[in-house]
């Protein structure tokens, strides 16, 4: 881990940390992402694509996911490289998500903020999205670089018929912009991503997932962490984690903390 990744994370709100994971640690990530297909979770569910049958499933906050979790988690790389990115300090794993898209052309991951769902801030946040399957930069996650230091966005209701209707319409916050339908606005980075590669990025960052398309299949697993600095932050109209009696006895800037998040360095 070096200062220059570092500071492009501080800036850009996101990296790829090529060959980060080796051949044992992407085996038990794998792992772990086909425990969460085998034992899904209250919130699994598909994702609709609009003319098509593909698959587009996901799964996230299991609650019994340090079951088939916490083993990895203790010997994975990611920890200690996201405590490096932030300048050192602890490291706390929050929740995962799992994706599958296969089949026909299953549509595109629509642009959101994953902090518009979460009830937390700070700079010492991170989401690792770990790909099983070879990725071109077309056909990868996309992002808009910086975007993590500017507003924050309602949430994307993920409709199928238009990506920005929002999670809570009587929120302050404003409604996403249609990147997709004006993206030569907007500055769009994605990489091409092999397995072992991690990209990294802030969850505030605008991001959105590229579409598979017919004889393809992408698999992807994204772990959240954070750090030290972070502060419970409450969303209108509610956000996650989905933590029994948490968000009852938090206050907004109270540290972000609970025993049910394992501390990983």
């Amino acid at each position: 881990m070096t200062p220059d990744l570092g500071e492009a994370y501080a800036r850009d709100g996101v990296v790829r940390l090529p060959g980060a994971l080796d051949t044992v640690a992407l085996a038990q990530a794998e792992a772990a992402w086909a425990w969460s297909l085998a034992n899904p979770g209250p919130l699994a569910s598909r994702i609709p694509s609009k003319n098509s049958d593909a698959m587009f499933y996901q799964d996230l906050y299991n609650p019994d996911v340090l079951l088939g979790y916490r083993a990895m988690l203790e010997t994975s790389p990611i920890p200690a490289l996201l405590s490096g990115l932030w300048g050192g300090g602890p490291c706390w794993f929050m929740y995962e998500q799992v994706f599958l898209k296969e089949g026909g052309e299953a549509r595109r991951t629509p642009w959101h903020q994953d902090s518009s769902y979460l009830a937390v801030a700070g700079d010492q946040l991170a989401v690792a999205w770990i790909t099983f399957d070879v990725c071109s930069a077309a056909d990868s996650l996309e992002f808009v670089p910086g975007s993590h230091r500017g507003r924050l966005y309602n949430g994307s209701r993920f409709d199928v018929d238009d990506d920005t209707l929002p999670t809570h319409p009587g929120s302050s916050l404003p409604v996403l912009p249609d990147i997709e339908a004006a993206r030569d606005q907007w500055e769009i980075v994605s990489f091409a991503v092999q397995p072992g590669d991690v990209i990294v990025f802030h969850p505030k960052v605008l991001h959105g997932g590229a579409p598979t398309h017919p004889g393809t299949r992408r698999r992807t697993l994204t772990l959240r962490f954070f750090g030290e600095d972070a502060v419970y932050d409450p969303r209108e109209g509610g956000a996650g984690p989905r933590v029994a009696g948490f968000h009852d006895r938090m206050r907004a800037g109270d540290p972000f903390r609970h025993p049910s998040f394992l501390k990983l360095v």
